[in-house]
Formats: structure tokens, sequence, C-alpha cells
């Protein structure tokens, strides 16, 4: 019978690329990875890898097994969940990945609802940006994320992975300072900006936005702390966009102008399909759902109840 780990490991070389991000993500060492895919291969009596340049590409037959090992693992993750269903109270640990404004927003008050109601119940919760904890999750990294969508840039699909709409929450310009008195993006053509580091999916929305109103932004502060975003502009430093999740908080809703046309972003939980079934999972996912629920009256937010 093939090793499990060894099927791990093929699948997380498979996902990752490279032994060295392989025994990065796995916690052992590249060598070790190494001498467990060789032992696989014996095990295996077909090379399942093969030299590439300086690394290595899976063959044919390390593709195909490949195939099977997710099979194998998703169905080891629906049993482990389908025996937790058995005891008598909700309990081990979840990881969830969140963003910041949702883990400010939304965990909080989760995480004492679970611990009022589920004791015996652990979550660790890790701050990650929400394209790289969607796919941790699907390679097993995460049991639950919770993500986020912008207008016209959908975050990445992965096979297996199902998605429940959370919130929905306006996205402003907000504004304080010499253009306190501003209204619109073309009110701000000469302002300095805050905005999230290059490549997320909310800098290219605020870049694109102010492209279509016509001016390059002078971006002047880079940060993927929101709450960093909030002082420069409550300083009178910067402008910047801001979801709900966050101008709807203290009393920064007085400096927030809705845009033309009016934009909102998605914020969701994902997790995959073969821990549909494991009841610690479930009860985190609806405990953040209630949490949703209850910041109905946040300016700029609304529960969602599809997606």
């Amino acid at each position: 019978m093939l090793d499990l780990t060894g099927l791990a490991m093929l699948r997380e070389f498979a996902v990752r690329g490279t032994l060295a991000s392989t025994a990065d993500a796995m916690g052992y060492s590249p060598s070790a990875v190494s001498q467990q895919l060789a032992s696989l291969e014996r095990e295996a009596g077909v090379a399942l890898t093969v030299r590439s340049g300086r690394g290595l590409r899976l063959t044919p037959a390390g593709e195909r097994l490949v195939t099977h090992a997710d099979a194998v693992l998703a169905t080891l993750e629906q049993a482990q969940a389908e025996l937790r269903l058995h005891r008598g109270s909700v309990q081990g640990t979840v990881k969830l990945a969140v963003f910041q404004s949702a883990a400010l927003a939304l965990v909080p008050p989760a995480l004492r609802a679970l611990g009022a109601a589920h004791p015996e119940l652990r979550v660790l919760v890790t701050q990650s940006e929400p394209g790289a904890a969607l796919a941790d999750t699907w390679t097993r990294d995460f049991d639950l994320v919770v993500a986020e969508e912008y207008p016209h840039h959908s975050a990445p699909h992965y096979p297996d992975v199902d998605r429940h709409a959370l919130v929905t929450d306006q996205i402003r310009l907000c504004v304080g300072g010499p253009w306190a008195d501003a209204t619109t993006l073309a009110d701000v053509t000469d302002a300095t900006w805050v905005m999230e580091p290059r490549g997320t999916a909310t800098r290219h929305f605020a870049e694109q936005a102010c492209r279509t109103a016509g001016f390059e932004p002078d971006v002047r502060f880079e940060t993927a702390d929101l709450q960093a975003h909030v002082r420069f502009i409550e300083s009178g430093l910067a402008v910047g966009l801001l979801p709900g999740l966050m101008w709807g908080r203290g009393d920064m809703a007085a400096f927030a102008r809705p845009l033309q046309p009016v934009a909102y972003r998605t914020v969701f939980t994902a997790a995959r399909r073969s821990s549909r079934q494991d009841s610690a999972i479930a009860a985190v996912r609806h405990a953040l759902e209630r949490a949703a629920q209850e910041l109905g009256t946040m300016a700029g937010t609304a529960p969602s109840v599809a997606f």
C-alpha cells in the first residue's frame, strides 16, 4: 500500500512546484522531501518525477497519482468530519485565515459566541491576504478562510472549495484635511493617496476608479494596514477608498463619500467541500454568519444571503 505521507507530499509538490516550497509548507527539509518522494517512487514502481533544468516536474504517472491522492485525502477528511459528528460536543481545532477589516469587525463577536456555545472548540486565527489564503485553504493549510471580492475583480476559484457570502459593504471615498469638502473623485485629482500594496485586488480597484475618473493617483502611502489608512486620512495627509467595515466604524462615516456609480465589496467564507460535514468548521462558519447579520446597523454594510 502506498504511504499516505508520501501521497500528501506528492500532492503538495504538485501544488507548490518546487522541493523548497513543498518542504516549507510541510515543515520538512528539502532533502527529506526528496527522500520521501524517492521512497514513494520505489513503492509505486514507476517514475513519478523527472529532472527539468535545476528542478523537478511530475511525470504523467505522477500527475495521475496526484489525482488519486486528492481523492484519498478528501475521503480521509470526510471520515474525520463524520467521526466528529458522533462526539457529544463540538471539539477540535479550526485553522481560520482572515483579512484585516473582517478580523476587526467579524472575528471578535464570532469568537465570543463560540466561546460561550462551544468551550471545547479551539480556533487558530491567522491574518492573511485573501488570494493567498484561498490557495492555502485548498492545499489544507487552513480549514476556513474569510476572503473578499471587489467589483470586476473575482477572487481565485479552486476545485472543490465552496463559498458562502457574509457581508456586502459599500466602498467610499474617504477624505479629510485640505480635501474635507470633496464629494467626488473629480474633487481629489490633486490629492495624495494611501493605498494597499500593488498586486492586491483593493489596489487594482482603487487605481482603476481613479483612472476612470480621468487621473493617475499620487500614491504617497502604501500599506496593507487599513487602520493606518484611516489614520492618514483623519490626519489630512491623504485620501483613500475604504470599504464599509472600515469607514463604518467610529467617526469616519462623516467623511465617507459614495462613489458614482456606487461600488460594493463582497466578503465571504470558503472551505473545502470535503469538510462540509465537519461540525467544528460548521460552527465557526455559522458564528461568522451570525456576526455578519449583527452588523446590519453598521453604516455601509448589509448581510449577504446569496452568492
